[in-house]
């Protein structure tokens, strides 16, 4: 085992144009997390603009929390016309677990060979066919005892099998990366950063912008995740969970002022 390293920076010098088909819940923080990091969103849902924009994007993110039978459509046709162009794409499985419909939309997605695959720890232990204690979109703390995180990390690691292209992230108090040939467990964040709608749709967009900009693979998911981690560990001392989310979005900001990959912790082990 070896520490993490972080190879990526921020803002985002030559900004990344991110095509979001994401929640209407979440739209707005996404979009402006995106600009707050030098990166430029495009919420487009719209599958008649599908072929002009993956002319003009540089990367996708597909997120499944706020399903109908349109949102399918677009979600399918963008992971579909993703493949086939080779765009950088993160897929977000919002919810995995909670329904047949929305688990077979997540099953297609992923078997686009989406370039990320992310959710919560409970999300993912769903996906993998391991048994949860979620309910609802949000990870359960009987799913990330130390058991269970190495179960969990064992059962990405054999799908990297069938997806040796994609990089899967569950994130809960600790987050874990797994790709083909190397696994991450990355310890920084504070509780509080479960406690406001639209983390997770974060990070899968600073994730996205950070493939947008050229960082490879698992780079930009621990870079991502070790951001925005280290921005909720800056903003843990506000009073008032509003107050702390809107420090935290500040933080996208002001954070890559400072020295903040001295604070990143966590560990990386190679499986080959």
């Amino acid at each position: 085992m070896k520490t993490v390293e972080i190879s990526a920076s921020m803002p985002l010098a030559n900004a990344p144009l991110v095509h979001c088909i994401t929640n209407e819940v979440t739209c707005e923080t996404v979009a402006n997390a995106l600009l707050y990091v030098g990166a430029k969103p495009i919420m487009a849902s719209d599958e008649r603009e599908f072929a002009e924009l993956f002319q003009q994007t540089d990367s996708l993110l597909l997120n499944i929390g706020h399903l109908s039978k349109t949102r399918e459509k677009s979600l399918v046709a963008a992971a579909e016309l993703a493949k086939e162009l080779k765009k950088p794409t993160v897929v977000d499985l919002v919810g995995y677990g909670v329904s047949a419909v929305r688990n077979q939309v997540g099953r297609l997605l992923v078997a686009a060979e989406p370039t990320v695959v992310k959710g919560n720890i409970s999300e993912l232990r769903n996906f993998c066919g391991l048994p949860s204690q979620a309910r609802g979109v949000d990870g359960s703390p009987l799913d990330q005892s130390e058991a269970a995180l190495e179960e969990l990390t064992l059962a990405l690691q054999k799908l990297t099998v069938d997806y040796p292209r994609t990089i899967f992230l569950a994130t809960g108090s600790q987050d874990l990366v797994v790709d083909q040939k190397n696994s991450w467990r990355l310890q920084n964040g504070v509780p509080e950063l479960d406690c406001f709608t639209g983390t997770g749709d974060v990070v899968g967009a600073l994730i996205a912008a950070l493939l947008g900009s050229g960082v490879v693979g698992a780079a930009a998911v621990v870079s991502a995740v070790s951001y925005f981690n280290c921005c909720g560990e800056a903003a843990k001392n506000q009073r008032g969970l509003a107050n702390f989310r809107q420090e935290t979005l500040n933080q996208l900001t002001l954070l890559m002022e400072t020295e903040w990959t001295k604070g990143v912790k966590g560990w990386q082990r190679s499986w080959i």
